[in-house]
């Protein structure tokens, strides 16, 4: 059995071919700070737009978009501010997207939540 970070790997190469096929372009995989990770980094249409991907095999511990929550979209705006810092990117138009996955599903929010502090 795979162990859940390699599950993660997987799914998150599902979205990020997703979103190639959506006009994405695909800057980095797993960005890792002291804040949290992000799981990719891509531009769209002049924004630059940080995924979470969510994966639920089936609907019995609800859908994967509800598991992106208030303290976890902190944990990303956090993680996203140091990468802009970082970047010297400060000046980027930015946004917050989603996937999930749901058996062979995959649902795009776009701009799914604002920054948090």
């Amino acid at each position: 059995m795979q162990n859940k970070r390699n599950i993660g790997n997987e799914y998150e190469r599902i979205a990020g071919k997703y979103l190639e096929k959506h006009g994405y372009q695909i800057i980095e995989y797993n960005f890792y700070s002291r804040h949290g990770e992000i799981d990719i980094i891509a531009k769209h249409e002049g924004y630059l737009v940080f995924v979470e991907v969510k994966y639920r095999k089936d609907d019995s511990t609800g859908s994967p978009l509800d598991a992106v929550t208030v303290q976890k979209q902190r944990a990303i705006s956090k993680c996203a501010m140091y990468y802009m810092n970082r970047n010297r990117l400060q000046d980027a138009a930015v946004r917050f997207d989603v996937i999930g996955i749901q058996g062979n599903e995959v649902a795009l929010v776009q701009n799914a939540f604002d920054f948090v502090i």
